[in-house]
């Protein structure tokens, strides 16, 4: 307290012979110039209201125990009944389980970058689906899986990009190894990539169902995942270069939800253009665009489509994926669109 206020001491009465079942507590108060008060709680009617004293006499005791030197003989307090006889013994127990934590998995490693070595370039990620003990959607009467169909077409793509002398490339997966969901698009945000692509093949129950499809996250899954970032550790991030280590929870969900939905919007125009300078190269299906809730595509900074190339499971769209053409068509027709939307975005326009 600061010098000058009129601090009121409350004084109990001593404490009686028999300690009652709640522990008394003893607190000090200190005044300049005078011996400690001691109050005693050992007369309180509740164990909560006892307990609700105990870190402020622990404070008030730990303080004068540091700045008080006594001036005046103080009185021995009555003994004090030591706790464990008036606390319940805890319960044995008669068996468990032991389960053991795993050590926390060691940061993923970003893949190499290729194409220009200027860091001003637009950086694109490229996903291939599925990988390692996923082997994703199946055509057993052609033996392939759309994990090796994705890494094809993602190779494809990225070579067909480094053509153009102007964008750098990044694959998430350049083997048949496993990446989980989040980890596909955290590599994209740590990487600081301009846009993220997904690529993937689609499959039906129906074997005459074929095409493209893009899809891009939807207005309810943003939402959700607006407010898991904000509530969780995540918060402690930078969205759209933004620190939000230091905002409040309702600061940081708004934030992030303008971030959101500004990527959503790049996103849904990319995937316009995508099919616009796509079509004439391979075919989409009707519709071609669908939003989705899907994990692949929640970064809250990084515009990202997940683009269904074909239908695996239609051994027509299978078959064509599956050559060289058929992959040069898919490269061609997905890095016209990307040349367009960064020009679009080159300070000329």
């Amino acid at each position: 307290m600061p010098e000058g206020n009129d601090e009121k001491v409350h004084r109990f009465p001593p404490a009686p012979a028999r300690i009652p079942p709640v522990t008394p507590i003893m607190a000090a108060k200190m005044r300049p110039g005078r011996a400690r008060d001691f109050v005693w709680t050992a007369g309180l009617r509740s164990r909560q209201k006892a307990r609700s004293m105990v870190p402020l006499a622990a404070l008030i005791l730990a303080a004068s125990s540091l700045a008080f030197t006594a001036t005046t003989p103080l009185a021995a307090p009555p003994a004090l009944t030591p706790p464990s006889v008036h606390m319940a013994r805890r319960p044995i127990r008669q068996g468990g389980i032991i389960v053991r934590i795993p050590d926390p998995a060691p940061s993923i490693a970003l893949p190499p970058i290729e194409g220009p070595s200027d860091p001003g370039r637009p950086l694109v990620v490229i996903d291939p689906g599925h990988g390692g003990h996923d082997p994703g959607a199946r055509n057993d009467a052609l033996a392939m899986q759309e994990k090796d169909l994705t890494l094809a077409i993602a190779r494809a793509v990225r070579d067909e990009l480094l053509k153009t002398g102007r964008i750098r490339v990044a694959l998430t997966r350049d083997d048949d190894h496993f990446l989980i969901l989040q980890e596909r698009s955290g590599i994209a945000r740590k990487m600081g990539a301009d846009l993220f692509i997904s690529i993937h093949a689609d499959a039906a129950e129906q074997p005459d169902v074929r095409g493209a499809t893009v899809y891009t996250l939807s207005d309810v899954a943003s939402d959700r995942e607006a407010a898991r970032l904000a509530a969780g550790q995540n918060r402690a991030d930078i969205i759209h270069g933004v620190d939000l280590t230091d905002k409040s929870t309702a600061v940081s969900a708004i934030l992030i939800d303008l971030a959101q939905r500004e990527t959503m919007t790049a996103s849904t125009r990319f995937a316009e253009l995508l099919h616009r300078e796509a079509l004439p190269h391979f075919r989409f299906r009707t519709p071609w665009h669908r939003s989705a809730s899907l994990v692949v595509l929640k970064a809250p900074d990084t515009p990202s489509v997940l683009l269904e190339t074909g239908y695996i499971s239609n051994d027509e769209d299978a078959a064509w994926m599956a050559t060289k053409d058929g992959r040069l068509q898919l490269a061609k027709g997905i890095a016209a669109a990307i040349s367009v939307h960064f020009a679009r975005r080159s300070p000329g326009r």
